[in-house]
Parts: C-alpha cells; sequence; structure tokens
C-alpha cells in the first residue's frame, strides 16, 4: 500500500505536520475507563505505557518534556523494521479476540517496544475486526478506548484511521459492508473521544472527493453522529458493553459449569468465563458452582478443582469467591427444600476451601454496611426509605429541585441523609442517562443546602460497601459508582482527598475500593472535567463548544427583546443542567456590557425561581466571573463594581450563600 511505502499520502502528511489534528478544544482527548463504558470508557491507569504522545523529533511540536518521559520510562529499545512489527503485532489481537484480556494486550504491544509503528496497530486491529463478528467489532472498539492517551496517542490514533481510510477500496474486495462498518469505527472513536470531530473535516479534504474513505466519512458523519441520541446509537452498534443482561449472564455461566463437569477441560472453562467480561460477576461463578456440587455431590472434586486453581491464579479474587460462598449461604435454608442435605454438604464444601488454603478459616459475609448497623425495626427509618424512594421517583418525573428539597426538608429526618443519597444513586443506576445526570445534578443542590460533606461521603460508603450486592441487579454497578463518585469530585460535592478518606473504610482488595480506583483513573485522565461532566450526555451529548454557542445566541436573541418564557425554554432544552454556570457567566458579562441590565438579570431570578439553575450553578457562574474580573476591566472599566452590585443583589435574593462575599 502506498500510505506504508512512504509515498506522499495523507497519512505521510499527517506524520510530516501537514495535517495536524487537535486534541483541545469541542473534542477533549482524554484517557476514561473500559468497563461500561467502563464505559464506555478509557482505562486511562497510570502505568499502561505513561509515554510521550510521540517519538517524532521531526514533529513541530516535539518538546522538551517528550524526551524527558523516554528517559523516564526507559524507551531506549531500538526499533524494529515495519514488517517485523507486522509479524509481531498480528498474534497480539488474535489472543485478544480469544481471551479480551485488555491489560494482557496493553502489556504486549507496551513490549514490542517500537512506538513508530503504532498507527499500524490500530489499522490492523480494526480490518481484522471488520472480518469478525460484532463481538470483535465491540472489543476493537473498547481495546482503542483503553491504550488511549497512554500507548496510543492523538496523532498515531488519527495516522491509523487515515491509512484505513485510504485502503478503503482493498477492503471492500474482501468485505462487502467495509464502507458502513468503518463508519461506524470512526464515529464510535469520535464518540468515544479518541479522534477529534475536526478528524472528518480534514480526513475528507485530503482524500481524493471520488474515493470511498470519503464515503465513509460522509456515512460516519450523516448516519451516526447527527442522528438524534447519536451516543447511544454508536455505541450500542454492536452490544456494547451491556452485551449481556443479568439473566443472560447467569444462564451462560450455568452452562459453561455444565459443560465443564461434563468434559472437566478446565482451560475451556477458564477461556469461557474470561470471554463473558464480567470480573465484578464471578461470585455468580462460584455460587452456581457450589449448588452444583451440592446437587450433584460425584461433582465436588471437580468443582473444589475448579475454584481453588481460579482462587490461586487470581483468575477469580478472593472477595469474590468469598461473596459466592455468602449468597450460598444465605440461601441455604431455601436449598434444602431441594437438597435435604444442603447444610451438610455445604459446610463439607467449605471446609475442603478453608482445609486447602483458597478461603479464609475466618468466612463470613461481607463486613455489614452503615445502613444494616441501623436497626431494621425502627418504624421511623422504614418509613423514611419508603417516603425517600416516593421523593425520588417524583423528582425524576418532574425535574423539580427546589420541590424535591422541600419534600425532603419535610420528612425532617437529617440523620438519614446518607440514606437517601444510597437510594437515589441506586434508583438511578437502574434507570437511563437522563436519571443518572438528574442525579448528579441533584447532589450537587444537596451538597449545598441541606447535606454536610459526611453526609455524601458516609452514603457513598454505604454504596460501594453493598456495590457487590447491587451488582446481582445490575451488572455495570461499579463501574457506574466509578462516574458518580468521579462526577461529584467534578462538581466539588466532594474533594479528592475525600477519595482516600472513603477508600480506608473499605476493605482492601474489594469491590468498593477497586471502584474508588477507577473513579481515581478517571479523574487523573487528561481533560477528565469535560468528559465526565458529559459522561451521561447531559442530555445532548453535544460537545461543550456548541453549547457555549447555543447559550450566547439564546442571550443574545433575549437580550434584543426576546420572551422571558421563550429564553426559559431553551435553556431547559439545552439538556445540559450541569453546564448551566455558563448561562450565569455569559449573562452576568453581557449584563455588565449593556444597557438593559434588569432584564438581563430578571433571566437569572426566573431561571432560579423555576429551580432550572440551581444555587451550585449560579455560585459556579458567579466564581467563573470573579477569577475572570482582571481582563473584564480592560473592557468594561466598572466591572468591578457592578459584579459586587450583583454578587449583594445574589445573595439578598438566595441565590448565592452569605458565605460567598467573603470568599477570596
Amino acid at each position: 500500500m502506498a500510505a506504508e511505502d512512504g509515498a506522499r499520502s495523507p497519512t505521510r502528511m499527517l506524520a510530516e505536520g501537514h495535517l495536524r489534528v487537535a486534541t483541545g478544544g469541542g473534542a477533549p482527548a482524554d484517557g476514561g475507563i473500559a468497563v461500561r463504558h467502563l464505559p464506555h470508557h478509557h482505562t486511562a491507569k497510570k502505568g499502561v505505557g505513561a509515554k510521550s504522545e510521540e517519538n517524532n523529533h521531526g514533529d513541530a511540536d516535539f518538546s522538551p518534556s517528550q524526551e524527558l518521559d523516554k528517559l523516564v520510562n526507559g524507551n531506549n529499545k531500538v526499533p524494529a523494521t515495519l514488517d517485523d512489527y507486522r509479524k509481531l503485532v498480528v498474534p497480539v489481537i488474535e489472543e485478544y479476540f480469544s481471551t479480551g484480556d485488555v491489560g494482557l494486550a496493553a502489556s504486549e504491544l507496551r513490549n514490542l517496544g517500537s512506538d513508530q509503528f503504532h498507527y499500524y496497530f490500530v489499522k490492523k486491529l480494526i480490518s481484522m475486526a471488520m472480518d469478525h463478528h460484532d463481538k470483535e467489532k465491540e472489543m476493537a472498539s473498547v481495546l482503542l478506548s483503553a491504550l488511549y492517551a497512554d500507548l496510543l496517542g492523538s496523532f498515531k490514533m488519527s495516522e491509523g484511521f487515515m491509512m484505513l481510510l485510504e485502503s478503503t477500496e482493498d477492503l471492500s474486495v474482501d468485505i462487502p459492508d467495509a464502507i458502513d462498518v468503518l463508519a461506524v469505527f470512526v464515529a464510535r472513536a469520535v464518540v468515544d473521544e479518541i479522534l477529534p470531530p475536526v478528524f472528518l473535516t480534514r480526513g475528507r479534504a485530503l482524500l481524493p472527493e471520488s474515493s470511498k474513505g470519503v464515503e465513509v466519512l460522509q456515512i460516519a458523519e450523516k448516519s451516526y453522529l447527527s442522528a438524534p441520541h447519536h451516543a447511544e446509537l454508536v455505541e450500542s452498534k454492536w452490544g456494547g458493553s451491556t452485551y449481556f443482561t443479568v439473566e443472560e449472564a447467569k444462564k451462560r455461566i450455568q452452562n459453561i459449569l455444565r459443560e465443564y463437569i461434563e468434559s472437566g477441560d478446565m482451560d475451556e472453562a477458564f477461556r469461557c468465563i474470561r470471554e463473558l467480561g464480567l470480573p465484578f460477576f464471578h461470585h455468580e461463578v462460584v455460587k452456581r458452582a457450589i449448588i452444583l456440587g451440592m446437587e450433584n455431590p460425584s461433582s465436588q472434586p471437580l468443582i473444589l478443582k475448579l475454584l481453588k486453581e481460579s482462587t490461586v491464579g487470581c483468575f477469580i479474587s478472593s472477595n469474590q469467591v468469598s461473596k459466592g460462598f455468602s449468597r450460598v449461604a444465605e440461601s441455604v435454608d431455601d436449598l434444602s427444600l431441594d437438597v435435604p442435605s444442603a447444610k451438610t454438604l455445604f459446610d463439607k464444601l467449605l471446609s475442603a476451601a478453608i482445609s486447602e488454603g483458597w478461603i479464609d478459616a475466618s468466612f463470613s459475609k461481607s463486613a455489614a454496611s452503615d445502613e444494616d448497623m441501623v436497626n431494621a425495626s425502627d418504624e421511623k427509618v422504614k418509613r423514611f426509605k419508603e417516603e425517600s424512594g416516593h421523593i425520588i421517583q417524583e423528582y425524576f418525573l418532574s425535574d423539580d429541585v427546589p420541590e424535591l428539597l422541600r419534600s425532603l426538608e419535610e420528612l425532617s429526618a437529617p440523620e438519614y441523609n446518607a440514606i437517601f443519597l444510597k437510594k437515589l444513586i441506586t434508583v438511578a443506576m437502574d434507570k437511563k442517562n437522563r436519571e443518572k445526570e438528574m442525579a448528579s445534578v441533584l447532589l450537587s443542590s444537596l451538597s449545598l443546602e441541606l447535606f454536610s460533606t459526611d453526609d455524601i461521603m458516609k452514603g457513598f460508603i454505604m454504596l460501594l460497601q453493598s456495590a457487590e450486592d447491587t451488582a446481582l441487579d445490575i451488572v455495570d454497578a461499579p463501574s457506574e459508582l466509578a462516574l458518580f463518585l468521579a462526577r461529584a469530585v467534578i462538581d466539588e460535592v466532594l474533594v479528592p482527598l475525600n477519595l482516600d478518606d472513603i477508600s480506608s473504610k473499605l476493605r482492601p482488595n474489594s469491590s468498593g475500593s477497586q471502584t474508588v480506583q477507577m473513579a481515581s483513573s478517571l479523574l487523573a485522565a487528561r481533560h477528565s472535567g469535560e468528559r465526565i461532566l458529559r459522561c451521561w450526555g447531559g442530555g445532548t451529548g453535544w460537545a461543550v463548544e456548541d453549547a457555549k454557542d447555543k447559550i450566547s445566541k439564546l442571550l443574545e436573541e433575549y437580550n434584543t427583546g426576546g420572551d422571558l418564557g421563550e429564553a426559559c425554554q431553551c435553556i431547559r432544552d439545552l439538556g445540559m443542567p450541569f453546564f448551566n454556570h455558563e448561562v450565569v457567566k455569559k449573562a452576568l458579562v453581557m449584563a455588565m456590557d449593556k444597557q438593559n441590565e434588569a432584564s438581563i438579570l430578571a433571566l437569572l431570578q426566573e431561571c432560579f425561581g423555576e429551580g432550572l439553575i440551581t444555587i451550585n450553578q449560579m455560585t459556579k457562574g458567579f466564581t467563573r466571573v470573579k477569577e475572570g474580573l482582571d481582563d473584564l476591566v480592560l473592557d468594561i472599566p466598572n466591572a468591578q463594581e457592578k459584579f459586587g452590585a450583583y454578587v449583594e443583589l445574589a445573595t439578598e435574593r438566595g441565590w448565592l450563600l452569605p458565605s460567598f462575599a467573603s470568599m477570596p
């Protein structure tokens, strides 16, 4: 292929700096987590590469910091030739499709050492996936997302995709639907933010107008990225991270274990369990294996061997093994109806596990959560849970934050604030992205008006301690909870140090502890703020720059004689309540700069009165203006004086807390 042979193709132009692919602006190039979302989702953990984005000294953007990265990470290997790299990279991809082990694929790719050829890995991974089933296509997208920002920089990612677009004609010979499949890969990369949206425009400019590569980009933009709810559409195209329902997962686990008992092939059983890609659901494997052993005593040696090897080899964590045993212990009375000697058989299996050393002798159920410590017979607690459930459901229907705050205050039970938080997030996790976004927005309001930091930390601790139980009904619960935690930090409901405090209250290596680590990884990624703010779409999936532009236009229209109610509706239609601080900021600056400041302030009053803009968003908006006052006075000499008057007015009307005026 010309691009690989060094001709001046668009790919080579990328390498020579003629085509620059931006990583900032509206397309943050950041890491994330590959579980739902871990998610969706980039697993940008420190250590997966942690190398400079490029090893190209000819790049116009090369800086001493890149050389420092190389020295720190010991990247002094002699690069292999591209032919050698091609031969080595194919087995890595084949093994990944077989095992689904992202960590292993990352390790093997890192060990190749030839960073300058990683663009070929992108091309080869996708081209091989295109010739497989939807499962492999989804796996390829997940792997690219996981490796992005560490092993695969923005430049290499773009270069790999350009090579694919250049070879679309060749791919179409063997893969009839290559154009549409590649369009989905491009759209998915944009949605996952491993390609910036500008890639589509610049790619079209470099490819021949009549080429199939241009057709791919047009389909990606018009059929996928411009469609309503395009993010959900693209992410679910090949099944997504929620490929199995809980019931399907249970059925598959049951079949895997039955086949293992018949064949005795442990390696095959491990391979099938690994393919499920549900490490947080391994307790179900343990539980069902134990029950099978109780139902069929002759299979117990095989069952014990499987569980022992999986535990000793760390294939199934000790925490998941304990959870599986705990679940059987809890249901042993019911099992006795079908297996009269269930209690005796379970004790026998447990004794064997303890004697062989793969489960602790002090085995017991997970430590009770704070909520469990509350007396279950206490009528006030029961009533609070019931009432709070009704309040939450009503909030999800009405989106009325002030009404919820009033209802919660009427319950007069601040000592149970943590229980309310747990209930709120648990209910939201089992619903759609809209409700998850609403829960995060509500949490911001609660933190300013009703809940203390201790209340919020205690609520999250309760959630994390019961994460494994929640995962019985919501397979993606750990990754969803990690996003809620990270979002709470971004929204300044919690501070990063709070995560350490929360983690210290959890058992080491527990599901809850791992979830906190996921949240920390999300927050450590580049441009994590914008990515986490939009983790549930904000109702639109718009880029931040698009949202800013729409806000400016609606304020300008209102300022030139627009209707107050219509302006409020336009803000509501944006569907980005977490970004309403931008409305506040732009409105305040406009009020300073225009003559009719009364009408603009009236808009803020209306938005606040309707609960459209919360105190939290007001505070953020005012804070952003305060931080930019030094620049504003250059254009608006009396900006400082006007801002002081606005703060006084906002405090008087309840938009801001009285303490805002004394903030540094």
